[in-house]
């Protein structure tokens, strides 16, 4: 089900109004059945999928927790690694391995395989559990209801954020009461993300796909606009998707994390990746880079350990060359801006210029990486760069952005410097109700006339 969509519209009351006429002991149930069908929209049968690792990672679970054997308990965590990873491995990455080895192996063949939405969201979340009661960081959960609905928690089963247990899955235990404040949060992130995702994000798409179909018709400079273009538009989409995830957790009274804080005011990659996608980041920081030594190792090891998590990240979004590529890229520049900041004075990264600087060279940077990212295969992240670099005798288009779908998107960078210090909700709240009204329609407005005549699916729905 899409966010975006009138089903959800009516989706979301149904389920908040039943959630606390319902007594507390019984919602998870009702919870469970939302999810259940919210994630069947897509595609039914896959469901199966999810409960399989619900059932496999709740038995584990409990396993661990009461088994003192180390032998075992490390056999019981091997046994839920390969589970989650082998479908993971199955369903995403089967075809790229047998394109790989296709050459040495000839009974190897690619097959038609449909990829579970948000599958690799559900894998890390659930193996996030498993490592931490493993580790007897968390104690397992005895009630299967309230460990399925931490698998499957609608509002951030598709695409995050990637919650721990320990802050998602101990809330579906608590009573929860009815209380506007929440109802109206939540509604106010609902209609940003929704303006982020519908006039912004979907505004955007058309003139990014076609850039993207047949680069080298178009002229450099149309390459640079679609490059920012793109940078903009999968932020606008993953972000606005995040908000509304917030929004509909917050309406039943859970809280998730924020994934983002404003990633393009980053004045260095490390800075990037502490603002982008904050809940993979630190999911890579603390089950692949902290067992891998972290910091606390020499030199050599330690730009290795960075390579391996930029690598895996990389390949985590897709099974494709272009993604390792993307994530190596960003290891490279890691490392160099590591280097860099290692050799300079101290006294010259306080200066607001260098800073400035700093953050419109990360923005062009990580605009410039994305080329990977968004490329369907080589060739075309070839086509795109050299367009950028050079004048071509096959051009003869130009990106056009109606003034229109232009007034969305400087609408969008306004409210992203409005909101430097604060999340849309909170900073509604700090308003008398005549400037929220203005916010309201403003915004309500927006997506009602200049929404894209499109409505596309969230970038990271594939992943």
């Amino acid at each position: 089900m899409q966010f975006n969509s009138l089903h959800f519209l009516f989706f979301l009351p149904i389920v908040t109004i039943f959630y606390y006429l319902l007594k507390n002991k019984w919602r998870w149930i009702l919870l469970f059945l939302a999810s259940t069908y919210f994630y069947s929209v897509f595609f039914l049968p896959y469901i199966l999928i999810l409960y399989a690792i619900i059932l496999i990672d709740y038995t584990t679970g409990l396993l661990l927790d009461k088994w003192q054997n180390k032998t075992l308990r490390v056999t019981l965590l091997l046994v839920s690694i390969t589970s989650n990873l082998g479908l993971l491995a199955y369903f995403k990455y089967y075809n790229f391995f047998v394109d790989v080895f296709a050459p040495y192996y000839n009974n190897l063949h690619p097959i038609e395989i449909i990829l579970p939405i948000g599958l690799s969201f559900h894998t890390f979340q659930s193996l996030s559990y498993i490592i931490e009661v493993y580790k007897r960081k968390q104690v397992a959960e005895k009630h299967i209801g309230y460990f399925a609905n931490y698998v499957l928690f609608f509002p951030q089963m598709i695409a995050g954020p990637i919650e721990r247990f320990s802050h998602l899955g101990n809330q579906f235990r608590l009573k929860h009461k009815f209380k506007y404040k929440n109802i109206s949060q939540g509604l106010r992130l609902i209609l940003y993300g929704l303006f982020v995702k519908m006039c912004v994000a979907d505004n955007l798409a058309p003139l990014v796909n076609s850039f993207y179909q047949a680069p080298t018709t178009y002229f450099s400079s149309s390459a640079w606009v679609a490059l920012i273009a793109f940078s903009i538009q999968i932020y606008a989409d993953f972000y606005g998707y995040s908000t509304i995830a917030v929004g509909a957790a917050k309406m039943l009274d859970i809280h998730l994390m924020d994934n983002f804080k404003q990633p393009y005011f980053a004045v260095n990659l490390k800075e990037f990746w502490q603002r982008w996608h904050i809940s993979l980041s630190t999911w890579f920081r603390d089950y692949v880079f902290i067992p891998l030594g972290g910091s606390k190792v020499n030199t050599l090891r330690w730009i290795i350990n960075i390579i391996i998590v930029f690598g895996l990240s990389g390949f985590w979004h897709g099974a494709n060359y272009t993604f390792i590529i993307w994530g190596l890229l960003h290891a490279t520049f890691y490392l160099l801006e590591a280097l860099y900041h290692k050799i300079r004075p101290t006294t010259f990264t306080t200066s607001k210029t260098i800073s400035f600087l700093g953050i419109i060279l990360t923005f062009l940077l990580t605009t410039f990486i994305w080329v990977f990212f968004r490329s369907p295969n080589l060739t075309i992240a070839k086509q795109v760069i050299l367009q950028c670099f050079q004048y071509s005798f096959e051009a003869t288009k130009q990106v056009h952005l109606p003034v229109s779908q232009m007034a969305m998107v400087l609408l969008f960078i306004i409210f992203e410097f409005l909101l430097i210090k604060n999340r849309f909700d909170v900073f509604l709240q700090s308003k008398n109700t005549h400037i929220r009204w203005v916010f309201y329609i403003i915004l309500s407005v927006s997506i009602l006339l200049f929404s894209g005549i499109q409505s596309f699916q969230f970038i990271y729905f594939q992943f």
